[in-house]
């Protein structure tokens, strides 16, 4: 008997997949909600562009689920490993350049300030591109190394093949773990230490929620990961993935939608400045 996440044997895979796709649609939505509210003062003022990325890579996460079900082959298992590690760089990675964007605008407002030369969309960017680039050089390192293969598990359950995914290098493995959770860590502190900087649309506060549930989630996925064999390990990176994508979107987005959806009139320049202060 073989045994992995079977769409045809296991209804966990069916309801993850209607989860994923769920949950993609709404992403696409708030999208498509912000495009279209893209020159209001709420989205313009915590950096668009940083939004749409951010919105893009919570998409890929989703969409990354796919490649956790059904029978896992050595490309899958390899494909696993770069979506999963450089989406979520890439959205942490945002959320950490929005909230040194909120420290340096904080900044710039003093008069005479030196912090006026780095407000922009270039600082932003060098942000996400260099964190994201470290993360892209551990997992093709890892990939040339020793890459992540289908490993046919006979011992754990006598009388069953477990077919499921060997890391290839444990180093490797927690080194992607490792780098992500270092990037939530920092996003973390930054967004708490300026969470209470007056901006009327300061989303210092709701960054800091999503990291801590960020972190929390995967801090407990790894003794869950250790635990587990075969498709149930497979079930809890998912949950995992899922989890903290869903958080990601609706710390950080849910509140903007609900002002730019229900409370217009306070998504106006005047109530930008009158508030900032």
């Amino acid at each position: 008997m073989e045994e992995f996440l079977s769409y045809s044997v296991d209804v966990i895979s069916v309801f993850f997949s209607f989860i994923s796709l769920l949950f993609f649609l709404i992403t696409e939505v708030i999208l498509g909600i912000f495009l279209n509210y893209r020159d209001t003062p709420i989205v313009r003022a915590n950096n668009r562009s940083l939004s749409f990325l951010l919105l893009v890579s919570i998409k890929l996460s989703f969409l990354s689920v796919f490649l956790f079900l059904g029978r896992p082959v050595d490309i899958t298992c390899m494909l696993r490993i770069i979506t999963f590690g450089i989406t979520f760089s890439i959205a942490v990675s945002s959320l950490l350049a929005k909230t040194i964007m909120v420290c340096v605008a904080f900044k710039a407002t003093k008069p005479g300030s030196s912090w006026r030369k780095w407000l922009g969309v270039k600082l932003s960017n060098s942000v996400v591109l260099f964190c994201s680039s470290i993360q892209i050089i551990i997992c093709m390192t890892w990939l040339a190394i020793s890459p992540p293969f289908q490993e046919l598990d006979i011992h754990t359950s006598p009388g069953t093949i477990i077919i499921q995914c060997n890391e290839g290098s444990a180093i490797g493995f927690y080194s992607v773990i490792g780098y992500m959770g270092l990037l939530a860590a920092v996003s973390f502190v930054l967004a708490f230490l300026a969470r209470s900087l007056p901006d009327s649309f300061n989303e210092a506060k709701y960054i800091t929620f999503s990291m801590l549930l960020f972190c929390s989630v995967w801090i407990t996925m790894i003794p869950a990961y250790l635990s587990t064999k075969g498709k149930n390990t497979v079930c809890v990176e998912i949950f995992a993935i899922l989890t903290s994508s869903a958080g990601l979107l609706a710390c950080i987005f849910l509140p903007k939608c609900y002002i730019i959806l229900f409370r217009p009139e306070i998504n106006t320049k005047s109530h930008l400045l009158e508030n900032k202060y």
